[in-house]
């Protein structure tokens, strides 16, 4: 069983580029005043498919910047939006909702990664690898108004959030603050390896839980790409242990 993380083909025939963002988004909470650490941790976890227009307008609001505010207003929020999520989304600061809304302008592939972190499928894409058996893919519609001649439908690709480290390829935990109990994160080891205990079975692509910048795909995946011929992305395999 192989594993591997998404990233955009650097060729120079990709030129396209999204300038576009999801409407609605958890905010940041207000920091420890003596570790200046946030009490939340933050995602990069995406979710297009949720609709949060049926909030109050005020509420609403306040769920369009990412201004850290107090913890308990953040709680509010948080289970304002818990009713219009899937049961998998983790609600913690810097989660994206709705969908992917801006302008597009240059040439893009069949899958498109705008940043590490984010994934898109031209329409006929996604529909191939569903075809194909690929579990894990769910694609929503984009409101993204392309200046260019042949237009593509994207679909955002909404995902799970699964997987680990394995402790091998990390260092000592931080102590946490004696204040708040929060402790200082590590960044992304390089290389890294993946926890094989882990890994999904249920699904063939998702969101890094430990790492949410990062896309991991299930050899399944990979293979379908290869088969059906799709561009715009590579594969680096990940070792596991």
């Amino acid at each position: 069983m192989k594993f591997y993380e998404l990233e955009r083909d650097p060729s120079p025939r990709y030129t396209g580029n999204l300038n576009a963002a999801h409407k609605w988004g958890l905010p940041g909470v207000e920091r420890c005043p003596v570790c200046d650490l946030p009490p939340e941790e933050y995602t990069m976890g995406q979710y297009p498919c949720v609709d949060l227009s049926g909030l109050p307008p005020e509420d609403q609001e306040k769920l369009l910047g990412s201004w850290p505010v107090p913890r308990e207003e953040f709680t509010r929020l948080r289970e304002l939006v818990r009713p219009l999520a899937p049961p998998y989304a983790v609600l913690t600061s810097g989660a994206r909702f709705g969908p992917l809304q801006g302008t597009g302008l240059g040439y893009f592939g069949q899958l498109v990664m705008q940043n590490p972190w984010s994934l898109c499928m031209r329409r006929e894409a996604l529909e191939k690898l569903q075809s194909a058996g690929v579990r894990g893919l769910t694609g929503c519609s984009t409101q993204v108004r392309f200046r260019t001649k042949h237009a593509p439908d994207l679909r955002d690709i909404q995902l799970e959030l699964h997987g680990r480290f394995h402790p091998d390829c990390l260092p000592p935990p931080n102590p946490p603050c004696p204040t708040c109990g929060v402790a200082m994160g590590h960044s992304v080891p390089d290389p890294y390896l993946l926890d094989a205990a882990s890994l999904p079975e249920h699904v063939d692509i998702f969101r890094l839980a430990d790492a949410t910048t990062r896309i991991i795909a299930h050899e399944h995946l990979v293979d379908a790409v290869r088969s059906l011929e799709l561009d715009g992305v590579v594969f680096k395999e990940l070792e596991v242990r």
